[in-house]
């Protein structure tokens, strides 16, 4: 410690690994252009309809979602869900870039990335042990939630190749892409559309929704992760720990199913 800071009064600085940034809040005097701008936004980034557009396009292509079989094409979900990824996240750094909004304070926030990634992994044990808890409760007290005997995207993993391709497609589409718009999404409800809460509930509904090819009790379970990780988006400012977390789970539900 030098002199000067022995003869001066310690003054804390700020820790940005203590402290939650603390974005703008919603305006009760947004106008409304402003609202419907960023329902627009919204709206554009739910995925309807860029998948809407993507399936007409690959229609045109010649790709096919089912096999002969009856199965799921796994050259038709894998592209689906890529090129849409790359869509999505095109319109949201597009959308920010337009309002002058800047991407790294939005996704990362001011911590640190490895710290917030070490966090991500940490979780994972919960979340795979939320999701086991909310199975066993829902096979106990509403068993008519579990509609869905085979879920079809299990039969898309039947070889390495296929769990490579199928985990590649969920830590992009999954980790990265649906974190990057859960973020976006509670930023715009956040300043224009009701506030955080009534983001991350719409949004976790919406979320959990997407998943009911899979099952009721699949979209129920999902709603609830979509909670979870929104929560933990809004508590640290960053996407990190909520998309490493994401992404732990979904190759861990691959390799549980490519096991079996």
């Amino acid at each position: 410690m030098t002199n000067d800071e022995l003869a001066s009064p310690a003054v804390p600085s700020p820790d940005p690994l203590a402290t939650v940034p603390q974005p703008a809040a919603a305006s009760p005097r947004a106008s409304w252009p402003a609202r419907v701008a960023a329902f627009a936004e919204v709206v554009a980034c739910s995925d309807a309809p860029t998948q809407l557009l993507l399936i007409q396009m690959l229609g045109w292509l010649g790709l096919r979602p089912l096999l002969s079989d009856g199965r799921l094409s796994m050259a038709y979900v894998a592209t689906l869900s890529l090129v849409d990824s790359a869509a999505l996240i095109f319109l949201m750094l597009w959308f920010l870039r337009r309002h002058r909004e800047a991407p790294g304070q939005i996704f990362l926030g001011t911590r640190p990335v490895a710290r917030e990634a070490r966090l991500g992994v940490l979780l994972t044990p919960a979340i795979v042990s939320f999701v086991l808890v909310a199975f066993v409760l829902i096979q106990q007290f509403a068993p008519w939630l579990h509609n869905v005997t085979d879920n079809p995207l299990e039969s898309l993993v039947q070889t390495p190749r296929d769990a490579l391709t199928f985990g590649i497609v969920a830590i992009v589409a999954g980790g990265i892409r649906e974190e990057m718009q859960r973020a976006f999404i509670l930023r715009r409800f956040e300043r224009h559309l009701g506030g955080r809460t009534v983001g991350l509930v719409v949004f976790s509904a919406v979320f959990g929704a997407g998943h009911l090819l899979q099952g009721w009790d699949a979209a129920v379970i999902t709603t609830g992760l979509g909670l979870v990780w929104g929560v933990v988006y809004l508590t640290r400012g960053s996407i990190v720990a909520p998309m490493v977390s994401h992404a732990c789970f979904n190759t861990i539900e691959i390799l549980r199913h490519f096991a079996q």
